[in-house]
């Protein structure tokens, strides 16, 4: 399944690339940062980025423009992108195993993200830091509990 991207109006602008001197300009341009990044990375599932990669990503870097984004803090290696609370995968996720009768049973982390059963889920190749926060968020519900098994780590849900 291809997925395209619409690139909002301010891709195609210049200075939405150069921070704004304006304490008015500059909240509008980081809001729309905001909306552009999460909107990018929710329809591509991309929870985490390297410094390395987001250099690299359309999403930083507008050849078309020449004109990419700079970072103010070179000493950042990766970062998240958290375009769902925790709490709301968790939902999410507790919401599956419900309709799917799975409630008392114990998943590897692996199985929750790359299983073929979770295949149509929108949690399907959510990476691992995410899916733990969202796994401590059940827990703290008593809906789940993240335990070790023999090949890693998972998880029991009740």
């Amino acid at each position: 399944m291809a997925m395209s991207f619409e690139w909002p109006w301010q891709y195609r602008f210049p200075p939405f690339f150069t921070l704004q001197p304006n304490v008015d300009t500059r909240q509008k341009q980081l809001a729309a940062w905001c909306s552009l990044v999460l909107s990018f990375c929710r329809l591509h599932k991309q929870s985490s980025m390297t410094v390395m990669e987001a250099q690299e990503s359309p999403l930083f870097n507008n050849v078309k423009l020449q004109r990419n984004l700079e970072w103010l803090d070179k000493n950042k290696s990766s970062f998240l992108i958290m375009w769902r609370r925790p709490e709301e995968w968790g939902k999410l996720i507790y919401q599956w195993v419900s309709k799917s009768g799975q409630n008392n049973s114990v998943f590897t982390l692996y199985e929750l993200t790359n299983g073929e059963d979770t295949e149509d889920e929108e949690f399907h190749g959510l990476d691992e830091a995410t899916l733990l926060r969202a796994l401590q968020a059940l827990q703290q519900e008593h809906k789940a509990e993240i335990i070790t098994v023999s090949d890693g780590r998972g998880v029991k849900f009740f």
